[in-house]
């Protein structure tokens, strides 16, 4: 089914763009969440008329996500685990933990758009990508430091 995609879709397509997809998709995820309409000569009328706003909108919500990029990337996040005696951490940090950690900073970040290769294991500065928007990627550095145990 042609669909004219209404928003940046991951692994779909840009806003604007004409795609094929599945007809199932189409039907029960992208039309009901009004991210698509069906590619007809109307409905391709209508969608001349919206581009407009819309890449208005899509220019502020960059605007917005370039301004949180620089904001995130001047603070600095640190947390505390406990290492084993080889120098591990016992468990690892995922996606969910760094999550959380910002949450603490006050940035809100969806665990999905943190991307890690890998859940860290090893104590240290890493370097973390945040997807804040599909244009929009911040780096932000994590410091893991090694809980120092009470005796």
């Amino acid at each position: 089914m042609k669909v004219i995609l209404r928003a940046d879709i991951t692994n779909v397509g840009r806003q604007g763009k004409i795609k094929d997809v599945a007809a199932g998709f189409a039907r029960n995820f992208l039309l009901p969440k009004k991210l698509a309409m069906e590619a007809t000569p109307q409905n391709l009328k209508i969608w001349e008329r919206e581009k407009v706003k819309l890449e208005k909108q899509r220019e502020e919500i960059i605007a917005n996500a370039t301004a949180i990029k620089e904001k995130i990337e001047k603070v600095s996040f640190s947390t505390k685990v406990k290492v084993g005696e080889n120098g591990k951490i016992f468990g690892s940090i995922t996606a969910n933990h760094i999550a959380k950690l910002f949450a603490q900073e006050g940035f809100t970040v969806n665990k999905h758009d943190i991307l890690l290769p890998a859940p860290i294991k090893e104590v240290g500065k890493q370097t973390i990508t945040i997807r804040l928007h599909p244009e929009v990627l911040a780096k932000v550095e994590v410091d893991i430091i090694e809980e120092k145990q009470k005796n």
